[in-house]
């Protein structure tokens, strides 16, 4: 069944992000694809956060990534220690527009361009208890067959069902 159509349909952009913003995540997903890391965009949270990239390696380790197109975005935005209880590791992402110094020490830093993207900074890692681990991991399986199903039957609408009701919708 293919998940690819001609017809104008995005599910998966939903139309928060800047277009700036989408390029450092354009950026930031290449590179982590190349590291064989797998990335969900917009992933909520158990605290009802929003996360900007939910980073899943392979022997299970979760990085979230924080997308900062400009300084004014960075100053705005408060919540970020909030993400520290959701992870692994914890990065901000930005552009070359945005001076690097205004990121904390205490967080990774990944510098994108929008085709590419390299980790100026490792993340310190704080090991997430195995509870959390295993609900953020089962949490990541499902929201991405959710989003897969989505995007598959933006792309075959004979297929939908208008009753049915995904995790992310709850």
């Amino acid at each position: 069944m293919p998940i690819v159509s001609l017809v104008k349909s995005e599910p998966l952009v939903d139309g928060r992000q800047s277009e700036r913003a989408m390029l450092v995540r354009r950026g930031v997903q290449r590179l982590m694809a190349s590291l064989r890391v797998s990335v969900l965009p917009e992933m909520p949270l158990a605290s009802g956060r929003r996360a900007d990239l939910v980073c899943l390696g392979e022997k299970g380790d979760i990085a979230i990534v924080e997308i900062k197109s400009s300084i004014e975005d960075f100053r705005a935005d408060r919540k970020w220690p909030d993400y520290r209880l959701h992870c692994d590791r914890l990065f901000f992402a930005t552009h070359p527009g945005v001076p690097v110094e205004i990121f904390p020490e205490e967080c990774g830093l990944i510098l994108s361009d929008g085709y590419g993207a390299e980790v100026l900074r490792e993340a310190p890692e704080h090991k997430l208890p195995p509870a959390t681990r295993k609900a953020l991991t089962l949490r990541f399986a499902r929201l991405s067959a959710d989003r897969l199903t989505r995007a598959e039957w933006a792309a075959n609408p004979f297929l939908t069902g208008s009753d049915l009701i995904f995790d992310e919708d709850v």
